[in-house]
């Protein structure tokens, strides 16, 4: 047998196979050795299965972070801030997006949580714990030998027939109480049954105020204002038609409730223009001063003649108005208000037909829109206003509470009841909820998986397996054995002959009946969009072999001058 003799700093000769080779090459094997060595030296590294622990131990702590929020049974998160406020909220992504989290996985099913929000306005937390499961499973198929493509590929079969099959089980709701019903359990566990109702209304008057029109997926943010008020508990909070704003008119010598009119809106605003650069001007007489001043206000008078001829009686402006110019329009019977965020312009430019225009000088008579009343009134001591347009389109909710934190949650929770809402109008098909979608999936993927040839229906029965943490998690928050509740559940599912899959617990008292009859549903998009943000955010961790800490720029190294300091 040959033996390779090394030495580092000796005329050496490496025998590999019975050939000598040059030292030459010896120094150049040895040196980039050495290099690669030198540029990975302040680089903290995972590589292969120990990556792939280290992100399932950081997506398993953040889904404990926020399972016991799942359900109608579920528990609040208390967020102390660092300047020492506080957060109590049931909403799972509010929980995650005002975490400190470092870890990158862990900031990864942050955004997917965060896009399950923004698509469906719920199952945030459902996403969270499923990609967790999911990853898991697929840990425990590495260890045994399956290799992670072969597990991501078996994780998008699974996953493209469960989503075959979520449509197939699905239904149209039968009348407005199962849309209330659908609407109602997607807040479930946020506030208590009575305010749930309250809240449950407010959200479908607001969503049926926004029918029909185009918008995408923020219309119903963009279209209706929250406003939050001291006084009064949560249940006196109340949807208004029109818009709600904290404002005053300018001058209270003008007219402060009308029943119409019409309507300038001007994203700018009409005081006196200022030089943009530093300037000093000498003036050697009063009538130079007088001169000034008199052609500023003749300026404004246009502006406000102008106005006047396109019979506007009502003036917003996004930034001030002159002392000047307030005394003109209140004389010449225009009712301005300034001050306005841009977000409210629009609302108002929408519900009016109005144009919003930079420049009140070039207002034309085609950016005019019209207002069927305005009036104002005082809240928690604070004058508003009401506007109503003639085009609608837009509301105002007024949402109270005995405390800021209180009133924050309720905003929150009616943004997703409002969201669920919003998008039911669109497509109106549901699922069973109580863990029925999930457990009849599992059963549904198990039979499915041997009609896979490879080791895939490995994966799919780990997929399967995964879908489980749902109902065992309501069980958890509810108090009840989670084992004997998904055997239970799955056995009435195999025992009903028809619309089995809609089998699943009630939890408030413990049997399996059937979901439809308790108005326990889960709307098909929401459910669609948290399993597929949860394959998809686990198979892109399975993705990661290797995952690098650098702690300095990196370098490239210069073999020539290496070599030639070695020659």
């Amino acid at each position: 047998m040959n033996r390779t003799v090394t030495h580092a700093r000796e005329s050496v000769y490496i025998v590999p196979n019975g050939r000598v080779q040059s030292k030459t090459v010896i120094r150049q094997l040895s040196m980039v050795e050495s290099e690669h060595d030198v540029a990975l030296e302040d680089t903290d590294r995972l590589h292969g299965r120990s990556a792939l622990v280290d992100n399932v131990k950081a997506a398993s702590a953040l889904a404990e972070a926020v399972r016991s929020t799942l359900g109608p049974h579920g528990l609040d998160k208390m967020l102390v801030e660092d300047g020492g406020s506080t957060t109590i909220t049931n909403d799972g992504v509010t929980v995650l997006e005002t975490a400190k989290v470092e870890h990158p996985t862990a900031r990864l099913l942050i955004s997917t949580s965060s896009a399950q929000d923004r698509a469906a306005r719920d199952g945030t937390t459902t996403t969270v714990i499923l990609t967790s499961e999911l990853l898991q499973n697929a840990l425990e198929l590495v260890r045994s030998g399956v290799h992670p493509s072969i597990i991501m590929n078996g994780y998008q079969i699974a996953l493209a027939e469960a989503l075959d099959e979520m449509e197939r089980i699905s239904r149209i709701p039968k009348n407005d109480f199962e849309m209330r019903a659908a609407v109602a359990t997607s807040i479930s566990g946020k506030v208590d049954s009575v305010v749930s109702r309250h809240l449950t209304d407010l959200a479908i008057e607001a969503a049926e105020a926004l029918a029909g029109e185009n918008g995408g997926q923020d219309l119903e943010r963009l279209r209706v204002k929250r406003l939050l008020i001291k006084d009064g508990g949560v249940l006196d909070s109340e949807i208004v038609h029109g818009l709600v704003l904290p404002k005053s008119r300018m001058d209270v010598a003008s007219v402060a409730k009308t029943d119409g009119g019409r309507i300038a809106i001007i994203d700018g605003g009409m005081e006196s223009p200022k030089l943009d650069f530093e300037a000093s001007i000498e003036v050697t007489s009063t009538e130079v001063l007088r001169g000034f001043h008199e052609r500023a206000r003749e300026r404004m008078r246009e502006q406000v003649d102008l106005l006047v001829s396109l019979g506007v009686d009502l003036l917003i402006v996004r930034d001030g108005i002159a002392e000047d110019a307030t005394t003109m329009l209140t004389d010449a019977g225009i009712t301005a208000y300034r001050r306005y965020e841009r977000d409210d312009l629009e609302r108002l430019a929408r519900i009016t037909g109005s144009v919003m225009v930079r420049d009140s000088k070039r207002v034309k008579d085609k950016d005019i829109g019209t207002y069927s009343s305005r009036s104002e009134r005082s809240y928690s001591g604070v004058k508003h206003t009401h506007i109503e347009g003639s085009e609608g389109g837009a509301v105002t909710v007024l949402i109270r509470g005995s405390s800021p934190s209180v009133r924050e949650e309720v905003e929150r929770t009616f943004d997703d009841a409002l969201g669920v809402a919003h998008r039911l109008s669109a497509d109106s098909r549901m699922l069973p909820g109580g863990g029925a979608t999930q457990t009849h999936l599992a059963r549904h993927l198990r039979a499915f998986a041997p009609s896979q040839a490879g080791r895939e229906q490995l994966a799919i029965e780990a997929f399967a397996a995964a879908l489980e943490i749902v109902p065992r998690t309501l069980a958890e928050n509810s108090g009840l054995d989670p084992i004997d509740e998904i055997l239970e559940l799955s056995a009435a599912q195999t025992e009903s002959t028809e619309e089995g899959a809609w089998i699943g617990m009630d939890v408030a008292s413990g049997n399996k009946v059937r979901m439809d009859k308790v108005g326990v549903f889960d709307p098909l998009f929401v459910a669609h969009h948290a399993l597929a943000g949860a394959t998809e955010a686990a198979n892109s961790v399975l993705r990661i072999d290797d995952v690098l800490w650098a702690k300095q720029d990196a370098q490239t190294p210069d073999w020539q001058s290496e070599m030639e300091n070695q020659d």
